[in-house]
């Protein structure tokens, strides 16, 4: 093989030489067109000869053709910046509604305050459907929703064993014991996460009727966010709360 290829027209009037060198695979004349972009610059004249076909059956030159491509390209990668673009967006407002709710708790001055404070921003500013709250406290406290620690462990001990955010599917009893059983029967995926800090205080939740909308926990890190600041503000306000640990 030559340092480079050759590509000649056929002339129909002269027969092929004896001694014609063997047609270059399609393949190997692609593997050096695409490391020497530059050849047809090179060799002009050959471009009036090439044939590239339309998809309605006519020809093009190969720069009509190469500025489709490039077009193609275009609208392609500015699909995936308008993408990019969306989710920037819809993690600035995820982020401007999670620094008020912070904010907010950071300001409360009774644990009725950090109570209405997490569910209302849940339900109002980031448009959750069902929101669950538990404090865990072996005393019974007139704010919010309390449970026991044994009762906590023996109904969700598995979602609220590590430091990480839940997300998926939930058992029945699990969803009765976070949502209640009407609003259990409803839910299709959930979200939860422990509220931590120097012990176990309680446990948040959020649901969905769309049984894919928490698949995973891409996509929580807020949540993660919120739960490690109640796990900091939660014990400031009482000295009831024991850790299930």
């Amino acid at each position: 093989m030559t340092d480079q290829p050759q590509i000649s027209a056929e002339k129909p009037s002269e027969a092929p030489a004896d001694n014609a060198a063997p047609a270059l695979e399609a393949e190997a004349i692609a593997a050096y067109l695409r490391h020497h972009p530059e050849f047809f610059v090179e060799h002009e004249e050959l471009l009036p000869a090439l044939r590239i076909p339309h998809q309605r059956g006519d020809t093009v030159s190969l720069v009509e053709r190469q500025l489709k491509l490039l077009r193609d390209r275009n609208i392609e990668m500015r699909h995936r910046l308008s993408q990019l673009m969306d989710v920037a967006r819809d993690n600035d407002r995820l982020f401007d509604k999670t620094r008020r709710l912070i904010l907010a708790l950071m300001d409360a001055s009774s644990l009725e305050e950090v109570v209405i404070a997490v569910e209302d921003s849940l339900r109002q500013e980031f448009q959750v459907p069902f929101v669950s709250l538990i404090l865990f406290s072996d005393n019974p406290m007139p704010v919010g929703r309390w449970v026991s620690s044994a009762d906590a462990q023996k109904a969700i001990g598995g979602l609220i064993s590590g430091d990480k955010t839940v997300c998926g599917a939930l058992r029945e009893h699990e969803l009765t014991f976070l949502f209640g059983r009407e609003q259990g029967e409803q839910i299709g995926s959930t979200a939860v996460v422990a509220l931590i800090h120097q012990g176990l205080h309680g446990v948040l939740a959020i649901g969905s009727r769309d049984p894919q909308y928490y698949k995973s926990s891409v996509g929580t890190l807020f949540l993660s966010y919120i739960a490690e600041v109640l796990g900091r503000v939660l014990p400031r306000f009482t000295q009831s709360l024991r850790s299930v640990r």
